[in-house]
């Protein structure tokens, strides 16, 4: 049961990478890979933070504000000085690379005896969940970390659903869709895309302070491969539930993380090696993206005839 739910909350955290690219890919069409760096940022601020006395939520703000600072730079980069957005992503994720390590000290640093958000979950919601289930501690204290990210998620989404209902942010949806038209409403398509990659990346670096926190280590490598993790869970939700409006689509994101780390876990339980991991996940991706094409074509196909 254990196993289960820390899955959960895995894939929960890591939801905020998938609504990342969500925004930056889906809203903006914008191919970010300054999620990679990003993430790597958040947590390694965060446990810098942590280890340095400040309280978990603030040491948890402090990286997802420099997430947020890494995607203004990317956002810069393509906006104000025309670099394409993958060379912008490219660039700003390299330069990120030296800049954890330098920021974080050594190539990691655990986080061992330090209280981090989740250990106040536990406290604070474990023992009424342990009295009301009669589970075991540990159980109840997995249980309320998952709840707590759970509900962090949830606040998240209903953060963005309204927000990108705002004037300001249905201009920055149409400005990802058509800039000709978010340029017709006297709109700023550059700042547009600024403040959408801040936001994408401070997502993306607030899964990577929680991930830190939750795992008790940052590391300067943790970052490899969380954009096409965000993509798969992007394009997994997507085939999961199918043509949604915005709030749906929030929804299904976050439901394609989950069900994307339980593949993962349940593939790594059946045998899987480690090493074949990250193949797995592009493979998932191919699948997600193909897949309800060739289910189209396929319901097409009598019609035609």
């Amino acid at each position: 049961m254990i196993t289960l739910l820390s899955t959960w909350t895995f894939g929960l955290a890591l939801g905020f990478v998938a609504l990342g690219v969500f925004v930056s890919y889906r809203l903006f069409s914008f191919p970010d890979i300054t999620t990679d760096g990003s993430f790597t940022l958040g947590a390694v601020v965060t446990a810098v933070l942590l280890v340095a006395g400040f309280d978990p939520a603030m040491a948890t703000l402090g990286g997802m504000a420099a997430g947020g600072l890494a995607g203004t730079g990317t956002g810069i980069l393509h906006a104000v000085l025309g670099v394409e957005p993958l060379l912008a992503g490219i660039l700003v994720t390299t330069a990120l690379a030296s800049m954890n390590l330098v920021v974080l000290g050594r190539s990691n640093v655990p986080l061992t005896g330090m209280t981090t958000l989740f250990d106040r979950a536990a406290a604070t919601l474990g023992p009424p969940v342990a009295a009301a289930t009669g589970c075991d501690p540990g159980t109840a204290d997995e249980a309320a970390r998952t709840a707590f990210t759970l509900g962090l998620v949830a606040t998240a989404c209903a953060a963005l659903y309204l927000f990108f209902r705002t004037s300001l942010g249905t201009a920055m949806r149409a400005g990802g869709d058509t800039r000709s038209m978010a340029r017709a409403l006297g709109r700023d398509t550059g700042g547009l895309t600024v403040a959408g990659l801040a936001i994408a990346n401070s997502l993306t670096a607030l899964a990577g302070g929680l991930v830190a926190q939750y795992q008790r280590f940052a590391d300067v490598q943790m970052g490899i491969g969380m954009v096409v993790w965000g993509m798969a869970s992007v394009f997994l939700g997507a085939a999961l539930v199918g043509p949604a409006r915005l709030g749906g689509t929030l929804v299904a994101t976050v439901a394609g993380s989950v069900a994307f780390r339980l593949l993962v876990a349940t593939a790594l339980r059946a045998g899987l090696h480690p090493d074949w991991l990250k193949a797995a996940t592009a493979v998932v991706v191919l699948a997600a993206l193909v897949g309800p094409r060739l289910l189209a074509r396929r319901a097409v196909a009598p019609a035609v005839r």
